[in-house]
């Protein structure tokens, strides 16, 4: 095994962690975000909402199962960047077919070993997002290297989704009789996704992010699925203007993640960046319409402007706040109660895990049934 070289982990508040070379060699740049995860880094490193991110792993030991086909939620890793402690030197696993490091070497992704990950996300935890940059094999000074990351493009203002979604519409069949018919915009959608609407009886036509109302209505759906994905939600003018016009024929709407912040703004609110965001498997929701508590998965640094608290109007008629997290109140559900639409801000589709929220799919389909 040949000797690692030295890496540096660089954060544009100047502080910096050193560690080693891993994956491929080189520089990279991104929004420093944690996840929580003792297990599915597979389903993170392909999940297209990372697009512009360098990804921090809180759990140690990380790569001991290798990767594989079945697990992969989208056509390649999106991650800018891989952040690790202490990785596998085997995979050692039945499904494994192929080794953690090898995988994003060959995808280009630059990352960065024996970094004090717990001190990192502490760091990231008491400051806030920010940028950070990785660099190995580099002859460049500590100073050069922090004014590198500082000159980085922030996540402010990005439009990443025209990166992340399809370019041509594909189906995913329903299993078993088909019940029902959903378009789903893809903003970066997960391979997850249209899975379960399929378990469920749905037939899933997922069109790319700038397909026009005309094309949905082709299909003469039931229902419309708006997905996860990158970037900030407020470049989305265009989207938002499409969810307005399908809201206002009254057809019901269903969004999550970064879907549910485009939903927000059709329904009049801003949307803002967190200090912190919302990140890993273990962030607790309140359902206000049940009281129950569900443990979600998240991954978003942009949440919606709206009343917590009681009925507002819209221009599509009253609505309300149905979720919110317990850790900050940060509004994790809308729902319109004189139209069928309604969204939350975590992922219902989640793997490895909590499975809390997949029950929404169900809620989704009986919404269109209704309907019908």
């Amino acid at each position: 095994m040949s000797e690692k070289k030295s890496a540096y982990l660089v954060l544009d508040d100047g502080r910096i962690f050193e560690g080693e070379s891993w994956a491929k060699e080189g520089e990279t740049f991104g929004e420093a975000v944690f996840a929580t995860g003792m297990t599915g880094y597979q389903e993170t490193l392909t999940d297209p909402s990372y697009f512009g991110q360098v990804v921090v792993m809180t759990a140690p030991h990380i790569g001991n199962t290798g990767m594989n086909t079945e697990d992969e939620e989208s056509r390649r890793i999106w991650v800018s960047g891989f952040v690790v402690r202490d990785p596998s030197r085997i995979s050692s696993n039945w499904r494994s077919e192929r080794d953690l490091e090898s995988e994003l070497a060959e995808s280009g992704v630059v990352g960065i070993s024996g970094v004090d990950t717990r001190a990192l996300t502490r760091h990231l935890r008491d400051c806030g997002a920010m940028r950070v940059g990785i660099f190995s094999g580099s002859e460049l000074t500590r100073e050069e290297m922090v004014t590198r990351v500082r000159k980085s493009p922030e996540m402010i203002g990005s439009n990443l989704v025209g990166d992340v979604s399809v370019s041509t519409k594909y189906v995913v069949p329903a299993k078993g009789p088909k019940k029902a018919t959903v378009a789903a915009i893809d903003l970066g959608i997960k391979g997850a996704t249209p899975r379960l609407m399929s378990e469920r009886g749905i037939e899933v036509h997922v069109y790319p992010f700038n397909a026009k109302l005309e094309e949905l209505l082709e299909i003469n759906p039931d229902g419309i699925f708006l997905s996860n994905g990158p970037g900030d939600p407020s470049t989305m003018r265009e989207t938002v203007e499409l969810v307005r016009e399908i809201l206002q024929r009254g057809m019901p709407v269903f969004g999550i993640c970064f879907g549910h912040q485009i939903f927000g703004q059709a329904l009049g609110f801003e949307t803002y960046k967190l200090r912190f965001g919302h990140r890993g498997i273990n962030q607790p929701v309140l359902d206000k319409s049940t009281g129950k508590v569900e443990i979600t998965a998240h991954n978003h640094g942009f949440a919606v402007k709206a009343p917590i608290d009681g009925i507002f109007d819209t221009v599509f008629g009253r609505g309300r706040v149905s979720h919110i997290n317990l850790n900050d109140n940060v509004v994790e559900g809308l729902e319109l109660l004189d139209r069928p639409g309604f969204s939350v801000q975590y992922h219902p589709e989640a793997a490895a895990g909590p499975h809390d929220a997949a029950y929404l799919f169900d809620r989704f389909f009986n919404v269109m049934k209704g309907k019908r």
